[in-house]
């Protein structure tokens, strides 16, 4: 998601605090609320069902300039007698910054009784002044067709999987986009698609999962196969299908460490609107490259982290990868390759959700990106 939060944050806890004041305690001021609060927000909770927490403040991101964000992350178990059972996360989010990019959405994972059944979603909406170099590498990587337009987008995404295996999960899918491309600088760059879209359609899905928790893994193995179709006949202005594949592997490496890898494609076939192209870029996929700056019918990335706890709830990361965007396989062309290497630091918000602070470096051009949980 683009919600991007500073670790320095304010809080918005005001009148929040670990425990119900008494009489006998001394009122504390906004400040002490706000650093008792967040002391205590990574803690484990026996006494409630739902452990919930708030998280706000300023923040800087190369996308999307300064700006105010919040995220109320929760975390529950629908068995909590039952030890296969992980932990369900649900959280809600919203942002607007100086360049009047704004987003509110809702994201979580429901994890049934006994892991029999896994419930994924996420909705969104967002209005972001953005940009947009046309389709594919050899226009997206000339500065000079850069143009500006304001993206319109909502969409939702949700998935209901079933476990028939003891690792192993399949189950239907379901995905909605909209997306209007307002005031386009350069009408050329869309090469004479809709500047409007909308797209919806069925799917399935296969995964693979032995991570140790589905958040914030520390070692395990994670595949997914997602396989989409966007009818004609379902009112889509396109036709087309979408298969993405992900593939993620977490190993212990010494005391503290973690490596974290992922191989990671998207390829779509058919008459592919704008709005769904395959891309790189942003907060995910090839962290340093502004989000869907490359994009095309395909593309292939892979990223090797190594994440390292330091003292407290205090941690670094450090990364390399690389990603490709091509019309199809073939095409794809060693001198295109979008390099990515980057640095970042972690802070414990909660048990194994961390705030982010990255710094990505890509092939001429950077980013820095404050967000919630880790990339992948």
């Amino acid at each position: 998601m683009r919600w991007l939060t500073g670790i320095l944050a304010l809080s918005l806890a005001l009148g929040v605090t670990a425990a119900e004041q008494t009489d006998s305690v001394p009122k504390q001021n906004l400040y002490q609320k706000i650093v008792n609060y967040l002391a205590e927000t990574n803690s484990t909770k026996t006494d409630t069902k739902f452990d919930f927490s708030v998280i706000g403040g300023p923040h800087y991101s190369s996308d999307t300039k300064f700006g105010l964000g919040i995220v109320a992350a929760g975390y529950y178990n629908t068995a909590p007698e039952d030890s296969l059972t992980h932990d369900s996360n649900v959280s809600l989010y919203g942002d607007i910054t100086t360049t009047l990019y704004y987003e509110v959405g809702i994201r979580g994972s429901n994890l049934c009784h006994g892991d029999a059944w896994r419930i994924d979603y996420v909705a969104r909406f967002f209005s972001f002044p953005s940009y947009f170099w046309g389709i594919g590498y050899d226009m997206d990587h000339r500065d000079s067709n850069k143009t500006k337009y304001k993206r319109l987008q909502s969409d939702v995404n949700a998935t209901v999987l079933r476990r028939v295996g003891k690792h192993l999960y399949i189950g239907p899918l379901g995905s909605f986009a909209y997306v209007k491309a307002g005031a386009p600088h350069d009408r050329a760059k869309w090469e004479g698609q809709r500047l409007r879209t909308f797209n919806w359609g069925p799917g399935v899905s296969v995964q693979f999962d032995t991570r140790d928790n589905i958040a914030n893994a520390y070692s395990g193995t994670y595949m997914k196969l997602d396989q989409t179709f966007y009818p004609r006949f379902a009112g889509n202005h396109y036709a087309f299908s979408m298969t993405e594949i992900t593939a993620n592997q977490y190993c212990p490496a010494w005391k503290g460490a973690i490596i974290a890898c992922q191989v990671h494609g998207k390829f779509t076939y058919g008459n592919v609107p704008w709005s769904m192209l395959a891309q790189v870029g942003g907060s995910r996929t090839l962290r340093g490259y502004y989000e869907g700056r490359y994009c095309d019918k395909e593309e292939i990335d892979f990223v090797v982290e190594l994440r390292q706890h330091v003292y407290h709830r205090s941690g670094f990361v450090l990364w390399g990868g690389a990603g490709w965007v091509m019309p199809y396989p073939s095409a794809m062309r060693l001198r295109e390759t979008l390099p990515s290497v980057g640095v970042g630091y972690r802070w414990e918000f909660k048990k194994r959700v961390n705030v982010r602070l990255d710094y990505g470096i890509g092939r001429g051009e950077s980013t820095i990106l404050f967000s919630i949980n880790e990339a992948f």
